[in-house]
């Protein structure tokens, strides 16, 4: 126990005295993948070591000696053809060792490329003072060596130029402003990339911070029947509260679907409504409801906002078909009720039609008529059975 002690001070020692003594050139090169590296591991006199006696590593994975060359006494050199890209950004770990194995001098290798211009640059507020900017990486996307992101932005006009700075850490590509930004003014807006290989620019965007508002998603959002209507679903919900205080409109959207769906059903003409009648669905079913929200007009900006996120899924069901499907008429009576049926069917589905999503005209009447006609079916079919019995 004592001398794996003393080895464990001696180590640090002959590696802090040997480090001054020995160097590998190029040192912490960046080079693109595919590219060939020759580097050479030079020693001190000094240290009394030959340069046949050394060896190298690279990511602590001994290297063949067929490629080694030695230069002179206190000379070795290693080529690396076709350099795969790093394995981490911090680089790949070339190392000179002596004959011990222990190190001597060590080099990092950057192996990757330069970074692509960044595309897709968007940005949004939710508060009209603050400001959230995303991106994506251009070309390939992963460049395999440590790249850095700036965002920057400017007033259009006369602004001095200035940089983000709380970066986000879930979203890599995400940038917050969370003040002192003016309105009414338009900014110009980029990302710059750069990394030891090249650097790159996006486009630059202009924006207007009113014209680029979103919320949260609308809340208390609530889904109930319509009384006995067996193919209508009443959907209802608030305005989002974040916007309030604000002078805006707003712009809603709904998507429904069913239980055992997954594809959503989008109804685009609502308005500023906050509620809307969904019709024409299949009786006794589940159905998910979903709503968003896009601000119009904050402060007297003409153009729409953002679309906020859609609301978390609400569930209802339609009521169960009161209809008796068994059981059947006797000719002469569904040959005179024939035409009567055709006519109210086709009249049914001209008012379903025409009433269907959240137009302005009036349900009253149609819900009326619709549970008459519900009440009519089931008296029918009660008395048909009745004189099959």
């Amino acid at each position: 126990m004592l001398s794996l002690f003393f080895l464990i001070l001696y180590i640090p020692a002959v590696m802090s005295s040997s480090s001054q003594m020995a160097g590998i050139y190029p040192q912490d090169p960046a080079l693109p993948i595919g590219s060939t590296l020759t580097a050479t591991c030079s020693v001190s006199p000094d240290l009394g070591l030959h340069a046949s006696s050394l060896f190298w590593s690279l990511n602590g994975r001994r290297l063949p000696s067929s490629s080694y060359s030695v230069l002179s006494p206190t000379a070795l050199s290693v080529t690396l053809p076709g350099l795969p890209a790093s394995r981490q950004r911090s680089g790949d770990n070339l190392v000179c060792h002596n004959h011990g194995g222990h190190v001597l001098a060590g080099s990092c290798l950057y192996i990757g490329m330069p970074p692509g211009k960044p595309v897709n640059l968007t940005c949004w507020s939710r508060n009209t003072k603050d400001l959230t900017c995303r991106w994506a990486p251009g070309g390939q996307g992963e460049t395999f060596i440590k790249t850095k992101y700036t965002l920057k932005y400017k007033l259009r006009w006369y602004g001095r130029e200035k940089e983000c700075e709380e970066y986000s850490a879930a979203h890599p590509y995400s940038c917050y402003i969370p003040r002192d930004l003016a309105l009414f003014t338009p900014y110009e807006i980029w990302v710059e990339a750069t990394n030891q290989l090249g650097s790159a620019t996006s486009d630059v965007i202009t924006l207007d911070v009113l014209d680029v508002v979103t919320t949260d998603p609308p809340s208390g959002v609530s889904v109930s029947r319509v009384g006995d209507l067996e193919d209508h679903l009443s959907v209802r919900w608030e305005s989002p509260p974040a916007l309030k205080d604000f002078l805006f409109q707003a712009k809603y959207q709904i998507r429904y679907r069913l239980e055992d769906s997954s594809g959503w059903k989008v109804m685009d003409d609502i308005g500023n409504q906050t509620s809307c009648r969904l019709a024409g669905l299949r009786p006794g079913t589940v159905y998910f409801v979903q709503v968003r929200c896009n601000p119009v007009g904050i402060y007297g900006s003409r153009r729409a906002g953002i679309w906020s996120e859609w609301s978390h899924p609400t569930a209802a069901s339609t009521p169960h078909s009161g209809r008796v499907l068994s059981g059947s008429c006797d000719s002469k009576s569904g040959d005179s009720n024939s035409t009567l049926r055709r006519e109210l069917k086709q009249f049914f589905g001209w008012v379903r039609n025409h009433a269907y999503g959240c137009s302005g005209m009036s349900i009253k009447l149609y819900d009326q008529w619709r549970v008459w006609m519900q009440k009519s079916h089931k008296t029918r079919n009660q008395v048909l059975q009745g004189d099959k019995s």
